[in-house]
């Protein structure tokens, strides 16, 4: 089919998805799927009346994150109507049946976000930010290996056999088996997408903003710029066209390594593939699935074409600054019916999609149009002004001692160390300090390979420049460092407070109910579960005792000096072990404030080294399906009182994975107070694991924040949380590139906009540090 030669136009658009489409996969002839940030996977088949049109047939629902790669099983004795693979941030595979829409498998192994899907014969091939590639085969795990030492963010099986995989490492590698037969080196950032090109090669897409198409021997035989972000996907088509979906919101039509069309989105563009018939299908962070056409009789009807348009418009509008302003935010034309208040006053006004200045004539009483204000097309191209001049960077700087915040502005063009000796004077502050202000220009502004002009003469001394290298007394100088109001987090939290009284008054009624539970059936016989439940309650011994404690727990003051038993941790532990799950919380809640108390959280250690496990085993237990908010409630926030005695740093560290596991689901809970608690456990395994260099640890932990930070309608704190653990994590752990690839800028942007100032604040601690190298 001739394709090449023509212009794609809008053919259809596929709704239903309520948030970010994420993945598409093409199912041969019997339809498209599609795959989202809302959590679901969305079957689309065409409508037998038009044959333009798809409309959803099945929604597979199972996945609690996002989802994203997707892969098409042909129909076969066990899918007779196909199949579908998906992978989730979740960290689980899943495949569904697409007769009954059911879900067959969910494939458990990954520790983190599952980026792709391929199939290998009948058995499944699954890859992670984890670092590995899985492999499963009906429904069970066979092999895995470590296939990279940085994120894998993309899988695909080729016509011969071997599978390619591409890595935040910057690298791609060719399998046969788990043995890795050629690595192939070009790209300069993250591998994100893959494709191949049959008889020809392989095509990749990466964050460093170009397509590339590679010979099987590892040669690049093509390298295709024009987009100008993080490119996400690539795909080809028997005709020799090529479709690449990008940040920068446009899918590109490529033709021998040549740009040929653009098709602009309301949004990034998340993937993009090629039907059969040469059709194009975008996915894009509107919601919307898109069909792309070159032939006439299935391009949109002129309503259609007309809304597309509009909702186009309507985005660039929301994007476009107008003198620093969002053109959306400008008022319109009607305010030009209010007189002017001084001779000579402006006022920019929005007309269409334009911004246009206005003066007031007072002599005239009317306003003279001035012209079209020019910014920008969007906020990342906004320059930051300082005292009414633009610079290409206006940096906040920190040079302690209790000094306010200065402010340093710079361009490229300038020399930094002209700009640091300028700025030194203008602030008063010492010339010794002009290296570290140099140097934190250059790390700042992504200069690593600046060369100093040797003709460059001081403009204050007619002095030669400091060269870095030579002596210079910089023994009183001061480290110069980018200011951030919310990151690093220091130090733990705790949930140190609890209504005793309460907490004894709920043992009481449970203690009750145990008792008066009858033994005894309608027959005169014994009920024996009765009789042992009744045989769980409380002595009047162990009552007694349990009053004690909390006498001693109550008194702060004397913690220095009191002491418990080992009794008394022992009474919790059999009651953790034994009272039924509906009635263990206040149990928890005693312990967790046991666990603050010096001897206590001693006592509590030993026996938990003495005997089985018991905590780890109380967590297991009480995060089964379904859990009870009050038993969530309660041991996330004993967990995290755990990390005030360092005594506990080994377990903590040995159970992080059980731990978060367990908890995961938490970070969808409708209940505030445990969304909360969750969120500060995770804060503070951020910090302690940062603390410990545990690469993997923070890894998990980043995961499991973002999908609370992506949350809409959260509590002000726990997104507030979520979002300090991601910025510390990022500052001074060690997933910096991590957190990059997960597209945390979008997410920190978002929070930008909220109303509350501490979490737009530490959003933008965050968007500060995704721009410094």
């Amino acid at each position: 089919m001739e394709i090449d030669s023509a212009q794609y136009q809008l053919s259809f658009e596929l709704r239903g998805h309520e948030d970010d489409v994420r993945g598409i996969c093409i199912c041969g002839n019997a339809g498209i799927a599609t795959s989202s940030r809302d959590r679901t996977v969305r079957f689309w088949t065409l409508d037998p009346s038009d044959k333009r049109k798809y409309g959803a047939m099945k929604v597979l629902l199972g996945h609690t994150s996002f989802v994203g790669p997707l892969v098409w099983i042909a129909p076969n004795e066990e899918f007779p109507e196909g199949g579908i693979v998906s992978g989730g941030m979740d960290t689980l595979v899943m495949v569904w049946d697409l007769k009954t829409g059911e879900r067959v498998h969910t494939l458990k192994g990954h520790e983190l976000q599952v980026t792709g899907v391929a199939l290998d014969g009948s058995d499944v091939v699954s890859s992670s930010v984890d670092c590995t590639l899985r492999r499963w085969s009906k429904g069970k795990a066979v092999e895995f290996w470590e296939a990279h030492k940085a994120p894998i963010q993309a899988v695909v099986k080729l016509p011969s056999n071997e599978l390619i995989t591409g890595s935040s490492d910057t690298t791609i590698k060719l399998w046969r088996g788990q043995n890795c037969v050629r690595t192939f080196v070009g790209h300069t950032d993250t591998v994100r997408g893959l494709g191949v090109i049959p008889d020809l090669g392989v095509l990749s897409a990466s964050h460093d903003g170009s397509i590339r198409l590679w010979a099987l021997t590892g040669e690049t035989l093509m390298e295709m710029v024009g987009h100008t972000s993080i490119v996400y996907s690539v795909d080809s088509h028997a005709s020799g066209l090529i479709v690449s979906g990008s940040e920068d919101c446009f899918a590109k039509i490529w033709k021998d390594g040549v740009c040929v069309q653009s098709l602009e989105h309301p949004g990034c563009v998340w993937d993009a593939k090629f039907l059969e018939n040469g059709d194009v299908v975008t996915a894009c962070s509107d919601g919307v699935v898109r069909i792309w056409t070159v032939q006439h009789d299935r391009i949109a009807d002129s309503v259609e074409l007309d809304s597309y348009f509009s909702r186009l418009s309507e985005f660039k509008i929301s994007r476009k600054r107008v003198g620093g302003l969002k053109l959306e935010n400008l008022p319109g034309l009607e305010a030009l019916q209010v007189p002017g208040t001084s001779d000579g006053q402006t006022m920019v006004v929005r007309e269409g999609d334009n911004g246009v200045a206005y003066s007031w004539n007072l002599g005239e009483q009317k306003w003279d149009k001035i012209g079209e204000v020019v910014d920008g097309p969007d906020d990342s191209m906004a320059r930051p002004v300082l005292d009414g001049i633009q610079y290409d960077y206006v940096f906040d700087v920190d040079i302690g001692d209790g000094e306010p915040i200065r402010k340093l502005p710079y361009n490229r063009s300038e020399n930094p160390y002209s700009t640091a000796d300028k700025w030194l004077l203008k602030e008063n502050l010492p010339l010794s300090y002009r290296q570290q202000v140099v140097e934190f220009i250059l790390q700042n502004s992504g200069q690593k390979n600046f060369t100093l002009d040797t003709s460059y003469r001081d403009p204050y001394t007619g002095a030669n420049a400091y060269v870095p290298g030579e002596s210079s007394n910089l023994s009183a100088a001061v480290p110069v460092k980018p200011s951030f109001k919310h990151i690093p987090k220091k130090g733990m939290l705790f949930f140190d407070s609890a209504q005793f009284d309460g907490i004894l008054k709920k043992i009481s009624e449970f203690n009750n109910a145990l008792v008066s539970d009858p033994c005894f059936l309608n027959d005169g016989s014994i009920d024996n579960h009765l009789k042992e439940k009744k045989n769980l309650s409380l002595t009047e011994v162990e009552i007694s005792r349990l009053v004690a404690v909390v006498k001693i727990l109550k008194e702060t003051s004397r913690y220095h000096s009191s002491t418990l038993a080992d009794a008394d941790i022992a009474l919790m532990l059999k009651l953790l072990k034994s009272w039924p799950l509906a009635m263990v919380f206040p149990v928890i809640d005693i312990l967790r404030m046991i666990i603050l108390h010096p001897d206590g959280a001693i006592r509590l250690l030993k026996l938990l080294e003495d005997e089985n496990d018991i905590l780890m085993d109380m967590i297991k237990k009480i995060t089964q399906s379904p859990p009870l908010a009050a038993n969530l409630l309660t041991s996330i926030r004993a967990v995290c009182n755990l990390f005030k005695d360092s005594c506990y740093n080994n377990w903590l560290l040995t159970h992080r994975s059980e731990i978060l596991d367990a908890f995961s689901s938490c970070y969808s809970s409708a209940n505030k107070n445990v969304l909360l608690s969750y969120s500060t456990l995770l804060l503070n395994y951020a910090v302690f694991l940062i603390e410990k260099k545990d690469q993997e640890g923070q890894s998990h932990v980043l995961s499991a924040v973002l999908e609370i930070a992506e949350g809409e309608n959260l509590d002000v704190d726990s997104k507030y949380r979520a979002l300090v653990a991601i910025g510390t994590l990022m500052l001074e752990g060690s997933v910096k590139k991590i957190a990059l690839d997960f597209d945390v800028v979008s997410i920190a942007k978002a929070a930008k906009v909220s109303k509350e100032a501490k979490v737009a604040e530490v959003a933008a601690d965050i968007e500060l540090l995704t721009k410094q190298n």
